[in-house]
């Protein structure tokens, strides 16, 4: 019988890039998508079934964790945004929105399934981000989901040791997905309401920050790269508990962890220049 994985925000990137390669591996793919354009898309690839989930709507988890039956033999915590901008400028409604998605989605989900994973002795594995080590200006919001979810990720596995559920937490650098754009025009939506000093504070940086994001939709890895990883924790017999995808990815992990603080953020700017 084919092992069971639901893969939430499969819709589009890294999501989709897993649910693909699973699929193609043999596995049964519940592929977690909002769109019906999405779903339709998902649903006609084969050893696919595509279910309608957003992870902040409770009807929905309990949907999809019901359509995960009593065994579930792997989750990919994948849904995700990118809100960007000025601490000073985002609302704290768009704080809570990220958080909403990125972090409480994950963990709505990941309850939503537990039992029919240890039911399984199977898989989690949370889609996170080198923004979960190392926080870059303007991608408050988005790092500080990041670094939650990892936190998260920590707890989880100590909670579960010694019941024969792995849990991994798979971070890639940028990677060449449409969350890149996405993020980009609500900066932009941010950028428009800036007042004047602000616009004074901040403009050189937005700036700088945006033509990054443009590079990283156009030069980030490609999402199979983190599909790789993702099947490598699903399927090694002792898999690690972080994947750090992407060599830029690699080297802000390895900074982050022997520089100081002031150094860092030195090396921040100047790439940022």
């Amino acid at each position: 019988m084919a092992p069971t994985v639901l893969v939430t925000g499969a819709s589009t990137g890294i999501g989709r890039a897993c649910a693909e390669r699973l699929a193609d591996r043999g596995w049964r793919v519940l592929a977690g998508a909002r769109s019906d354009a999405a779903l339709a898309a998902l649903d006609a690839i084969a050893g696919m079934e595509a279910i309608r989930l957003d992870v902040t709507k409770p009807e929905q988890v309990e949907a999809a964790a019901a359509a995960t039956g009593p065994h579930l033999d792997a989750l990919v915590n994948n849904a995700g945004v990118a809100v960007t901008g000025p601490v000073e400028v985002l609302a704290l409604e768009e704080w809570r929105s990220q958080l909403e998605i990125n972090l409480l989605g994950q963990v709505a989900v990941t309850r939503a399934v537990l039992s029919a994973v240890l039911a399984a002795r199977g898989r989690i594995v949370n889609v996170s981000s080198i923004g979960g080590r190392v926080a870059l200006p303007l991608f408050g919001p988005y790092a500080a989901s990041k670094f939650a979810l990892e936190a998260m990720t920590d707890s989880l596995r100590r909670e579960l040791r010694g019941q024969g559920v792995a849990v991994v937490a798979v971070e890639p650098g940028a990677v060449a997905t449409p969350i890149w754009g996405k993020g980009v025009e609500g900066g932009d939506a941010v950028t428009a309401r800036m007042d004047t000093a602000q616009q004074q504070r901040y403009g050189r940086l937005v700036a700088a920050v945006r033509r990054a994001a443009e590079r990283s939709g156009r030069e980030g890895v490609a999402p199979t790269r983190v599909a790789d990883a993702v099947e490598a924790a699903l399927t090694a017999s002792r898999p690690r508990t972080r994947y750090v995808v992407g060599r830029e990815a690699r080297v802000q992990a390895t900074l982050g962890r022997l520089l100081p603080d002031r150094v860092m953020d030195g090396l921040v700017a100047r790439a940022l220049r």
